[in-house]
């Protein structure tokens, strides 16, 4: 009888533990991938650097830093999370550039360049188009964006490059973060 007795407690114990794991897991949903902010960012402005040399544009284009996002909580900890403040401790960060003054036909011939190299890399497009004309092709791999855009109203081309979500370790501190300035040439 006393077996039996422990083997119910043993049950009854599993049984608490998995029901905790799986609030918590339903709670904060399915984490987030650890990522470097500063390989992220090295990677971004070299794929930055590569479609604009593949675009054949002239000149130099104008060029932000790398920008960072914070991401949304997950789980039901993201529709209790009200606010819409994003966690602090994860980044999606993105590199953009632009070329302003083209005409469709330039603007259309940079594209067909760029959307080669990223074809002939296995990047997959996905749906929909951004500016007057643009797309948005993505890395299956490493699950990197590139959205390339054009406006007529401006004849600005548009290329923003971005990294998915990633935790970003402790000893990151926003204010701190090494942001280094993007030279296109």
């Amino acid at each position: 009888m006393l077996t039996r007795a422990r083997i119910v407690w043993a049950v009854v114990a599993l049984v608490v533990v998995g029901a905790g794991f799986l609030g918590v897991r339903l709670w904060n949903g399915e984490p987030y991938p650890s990522s470097d902010p500063d390989l992220v960012a090295a990677e971004l402005e070299d794929r930055a650097r590569m479609l604009y040399a593949d675009s054949g544009l002239a000149g130099r284009p104008q060029a932000d830093r790398v920008q960072k996002d914070e991401c949304s909580y997950r789980g039901l900890r993201g529709i209790a999370h009200l606010d819409d403040s994003g966690r602090p401790d994860v980044w999606q960060l993105r590199l953009e550039w632009s070329v302003p003054g083209l005409d469709t036909g330039a603007a259309r011939a940079a594209q067909d360049r760029i959307r080669e190299r990223l074809e002939r890399q296995s990047w997959t497009a996905k749906g929909g188009i951004f500016g007057d004309m643009g797309f948005r092709f993505r890395d299956p791999a490493s699950d990197q964006q590139v959205d390339v855009m054009w406006y007529r109203s401006t004849g600005n081309m548009l290329v923003r490059v971005s990294a998915p979500c990633g935790k970003v370790p402790r000893h990151y501190v926003d204010a701190d973060w090494k942001r280094s300035g993007w030279n296109p040439v």
